[in-house]
């Protein structure tokens, strides 16, 4: 025998919520409370009526119960950085000598960065979280260009139609023009 629904309390609160509803998220999640309470429906049928996984009705639910409704704005949305190994200030206080110089010409160099860096984390890190933090404040590893910045282009061009050209008769032929066999 299924377990009896929780939250008989919030019934009258949920049917409310389900008329004042602005977002498909906030029906789903009044609808999450109502259907088991009102209509007997299991978890799993819930989820089917309302299109979510049985995960996300429970959670969904079980916020309800809390107190926090979806997209009121008092609840903080999902995702951000939960690894963060410094805050976003830290991370700029820590950069700061290095971004300045760099901005004055200097080059970036990771790996006078990356001990500076796990001395104020206080453990070692990997490099690809140097160059991912680096990168946050736009800064990318360097490649070099196709050609030199301060080449000529036109130089380059006069040089090739001036240049003597060997024909292909004497590209075959020796010193003293024999076939070279």
């Amino acid at each position: 025998m299924a377990r009896i629904a929780r939250g008989v309390e919030a019934a009258k609160q949920a049917r409310a919520a389900i008329a004042a509803a602005k977002t498909v998220e906030q029906l789903r999640q009044a609808q999450a409370v109502v259907l088991p309470l009102e209509h007997g429906l299991s978890l799993e049928a819930t989820a089917q009526v309302i299109g979510l996984s049985v995960g996300w009705t429970s959670r969904l639910r079980n916020a309800f119960l809390r107190g926090e409704v979806v997209g009121d704005g008092r609840t903080p949305p999902r995702g951000g950085r939960h690894h963060e190994n410094f805050s976003p200030e830290r991370e700029i206080e820590v950069l700061k000598p290095f971004l300045d110089r760099a901005r004055t010409g200097g080059v970036l160099v990771v790996p006078e960065i990356k001990p500076i860096l796990e001395a104020a984390l206080g453990r070692p890190m990997a490099l690809s979280t140097v160059y991912n933090l680096l990168h946050r404040h736009g800064w990318r590893k360097l490649a070099p260009d196709k050609q030199h910045p301060q080449s000529d282009a036109q130089a380059q061009q006069d040089w090739k139609k001036n240049s003597p050209r060997k024909s292909s008769s004497s590209a075959r032929t020796g010193p003293k023009g024999h076939r070279s066999r």
